[in-house]
């Protein structure tokens, strides 16, 4: 190869540049949640009562604790993205959706309630939130791990893990909309059970398809 080829080939190279992966994720999630909110509308769709239950603290509190873990999530991952990377202080992020959640129950036990703690902490719909919230996640965690292929994460699994808990605080808010449970008790067990579950198959699925 000729000294003018390598110069116009390595300019070629520099010209195109890889989107970042903040870029990426918007997109790739953007793209998703059509799929998503599809499946919601086919499957479950919102409460009936939805304008009754927006005066309700805490069903307000379930959006809270939802869009608060998926930016949390969304930030840690754009870090661990990054092959230098350390999840160390990044990690107290997660204190905010769980801060919200104790404020609830807190709240919550300070008003006089008609049902048992735990009547309200089993709810009606605990065998549905557990498979809904994995259910419409699934779109989301395939476009969260296409975006995080973008960037060269160290620890596959744990971005993995990361990207399943972005995508699972955006299919529980939709499926808050849905659930007739709003009682913060419900919330830290039923939604945490389903997010864990999205998270362990985030970090399964991280650790191949991320793997660089």
């Amino acid at each position: 190869m000729d000294t003018d080829r390598l110069i116009r080939t390595l300019a070629a190279d520099n010209a195109h540049r890889e989107r970042p992966v903040g870029a990426m994720l918007a997109i790739s999630l953007l793209g998703a949640v059509p799929f998503s909110l599809a499946i919601f509308l086919a499957c479950y769709g919102v409460r009936p009562d939805v304008r009754t239950a927006m005066h309700n603290p805490f069903f307000d509190l379930k959006f809270l604790v939802t869009l608060g873990l998926a930016i949390s999530a969304i930030a840690i991952s754009l870090h661990l993205a990054r092959p230098e990377a350390q999840l160390k202080r990044w990690k107290w992020l997660m204190a905010i959706p769980a801060g919200f959640v104790a404020l609830g129950i807190a709240g919550e036990m300070m008003m006089p309630q008609r049902l048992p703690m735990m009547t309200r902490l089993v709810g009606s719909n605990s065998l549905v939130c557990i498979s809904a919230i994995p259910l419409l996640s699934l779109p989301l965690l395939t476009g969260a791990l296409f975006a995080m292929r973008h960037g060269a994460p160290a620890r596959p699994a744990v971005a993995g893990a990361f990207a399943g808990l972005v995508s699972a605080g955006l299919a529980a808010t939709l499926y808050a909309s849905h659930c007739t449970d709003d009682s913060p008790l419900f919330v830290a067990t039923w939604y945490t059970l389903a997010t864990a579950l999205v998270t362990a198959i985030g970090a399964l699925a991280g650790a191949r398809v991320l793997r660089f």
